[in-house]
């Protein structure tokens, strides 16, 4: 039913069942049901589908207009930033749990291809077929040597008697070691055969070393190897794209703090400029004040000394008089 709705969604639109008159509500790329892996880069779900790393299907929504609205979000945006970590966190646990995989592999290849002639399975294998043989052996002397007693007597129907069970038992014994020849190959060609195994370091598959060409490609351009080269990959660019911008952000700092205090100080320090050249502007007003009232005492002094130099002549001309 949800892809149901997906493809419909993709189809007919996301409001596709509401009235011609109902307002539309504005999409949100940060809405919970949108599907947050498909948003910053895809979903593993969709990697593994009908393979032995199926995660199932995705139960959020996969919306291709929420995802350009999430990639017009600037990188500083802190929702967008939670998104990409929550991405980085599940794509790491898949492939943590993928190289446990491939540890565990190749020991199991060492384990295999250990030549150990002395082993339990090997060596009782070997010593039971031979048990066997020696007792086949030991019958068919003894069934010779009374054949020979029989014939020496002269009682030819009991040698003849012996004789032919003697044959049945070395047919027997052609049979137990031809089959001890057989199985003794057999387990050294499925020795041969496991010293060729090697483990695919993607994605953890077991591969046959020398194999055909067609089968190398079949497994190179398969989902599961696909699945875990791609996101192999993307972590390693997520990581890089942090690193040039933690690299860029310490340059840029490192050139602010090299910078004079002037040209690009910091708030405190731009305050105290300006209150350090406003008080510089009203010592220099005040100053000017001084000055102007200073010139206009003078200016009222000199007009008295005047008026009194004035009063002074005209008194002695009229005393002359």
């Amino acid at each position: 039913m949800d892809s149901a709705r997906q493809l419909l969604d993709e189809l007919m639109g996301r409001n596709r069942n509401l009235d011609p008159d109902a307002k539309c509500k504005k999409l949100n790329c940060f809405d919970p049901e949108f599907c947050q892996y498909y948003l910053v880069k895809f979903c593993p779900h969709d990697l593994f589908v009908n393979t032995k790393a199926d995660l199932g299907q995705c139960p959020k929504l996969h919306d291709d207009e929420a995802k350009r609205l999430y990639e017009e979000e600037p990188r500083t945006s802190a929702k967008k930033r939670q998104y990409e970590d929550e991405f980085l966190r599940f794509c790491n646990n898949m492939v943590n749990e993928v190289d446990r995989k491939i540890h565990k592999g190749k020991l199991r290849l060492k384990l295999m291809n250990k030549d150990d002639p002395d082993s339990p399975t090997h060596g009782g294998h070997i010593s039971k077929h031979q048990e066997q043989l020696n007792v086949l052996t030991e019958r068919i002397m003894k069934l010779v040597g009374e054949a020979e007693e029989a014939g020496h007597r002269g009682d030819v129907d009991q040698a003849q008697g012996l004789m032919k069970l003697c044959d049945q038992l070395k047919d027997e014994k052609d049979a137990l070691m031809m089959s001890s020849e057989n199985a003794h190959w057999s387990l050294e060609m499925v020795q041969a055969q496991e010293k060729q195994m090697e483990v695919c370091e993607v994605c953890g598959a077991f591969l046959i070393v020398g194999d055909a060409q067609q089968r190398i490609e079949d497994h190179l351009t398969g989902k599961q190897h696909l699945g875990y080269s791609k996101v192999r990959k993307v972590i390693e660019e997520m990581y890089e794209i942090r690193r040039r911008e933690r690299s860029e952000s310490e340059k840029k700092r490192m050139d602010d703090e090299r910078r004079p205090r002037c040209d690009n100080g910091s708030s405190s320090d731009r305050r105290r400029d300006d209150r350090y050249r406003r008080s510089s502007r009203d010592d220099d007003r005040r100053r000017d004040d001084r000055r102007s009232r200073g010139s206009d005492r003078d200016r009222d002094r000199e007009r008295e000394r005047d008026k009194d130099r004035d009063r002074y002549r005209s008194r002695r001309f009229l005393q002359n008089e």
